[in-house]
């Protein structure tokens, strides 16, 4: 994938500040610092676009970054962050769930587990969640160089089994630090932002071939 330009749009708290001109949106969910601002710095092959933070939680609204005038890419604020108060997590798990649930321009969510540690109970309620509402997803084990290529079977495996992965959910090793699994990444984002496309194209194959066999 060749990227010709990436720029932040915003950071929104609500619906009333979202995009409203209809690209396809990816987002990327997971816990704080699991590596979210790095993976999109990463794909998109800019250093500082996606700012990444010491402190963890940082990320309090969504994060809007226009891919190519093609696609957004959407930050989701981290969850699992204990410093953060109960009040503001409930705040962002709202925000968060109205965004995934209704949000019809949404197309992928990219689930970012850490791989060097077992999936946690967020992560895991996470997964669950957009099972349960048919949400499209992605599971993306990041920060992969922190392990030897020996240990890296036994921790994947360890990821599947704890999320109960089925076959229909692409599950991607992924290193920011060396761009492994970045192509395979990008031709899975694609698939689905593209997926609209396809459909248009078919709906015009129909049509035409309505009004060919009336006139006929």
């Amino acid at each position: 994938m060749k990227i010709t330009q990436a720029e932040f749009i915003i950071s929104a708290v609500g619906p009333a500040q979202y995009p409203e001109d209809g690209m396809p949106e990816i987002a990327l969910a997971g816990r704080s610092n699991v590596g979210k601002s790095s993976l999109i710095n990463r794909m998109i092959q800019r250093k500082n676009l996606a700012r990444t933070s010491s402190q963890p939680g940082k990320t309090q609204q969504l994060n809007y970054y226009r891919i190519n005038n093609e696609m957004y890419f959407v930050d989701v604020p981290g969850y699992g962050f204990a410093r953060v108060s109960k009040t503001q997590r409930q705040a962002w798990g709202r925000m968060i769930e109205n965004y995934l649930s209704d949000r019809e321009t949404l197309r992928l969510v990219i689930q970012l587990i850490d791989l060097r540690h077992p999936p946690s109970k967020e992560d895991c309620m996470m997964h669950e969640w957009l099972r349960h509402y048919g949400v499209p997803i992605c599971v993306v084990a990041t920060k992969a160089d922190k392990l030897s290529k020996n240990q890296r079977p036994k921790h994947m495996k360890q990821i599947r089994t704890s999320l109960g992965l089925t076959s229909d959910v692409p599950f991607i090793m992924f290193s920011s630090e060396t761009g492994d699994g970045r192509e395979e990444l990008w031709d899975i984002i694609l698939q689905h932002s593209q997926a609209d496309d396809e459909i248009d194209e078919h709906e015009i194959e129909h049509d035409a071939a309505v009004v060919s066999d009336a006139q006929e």
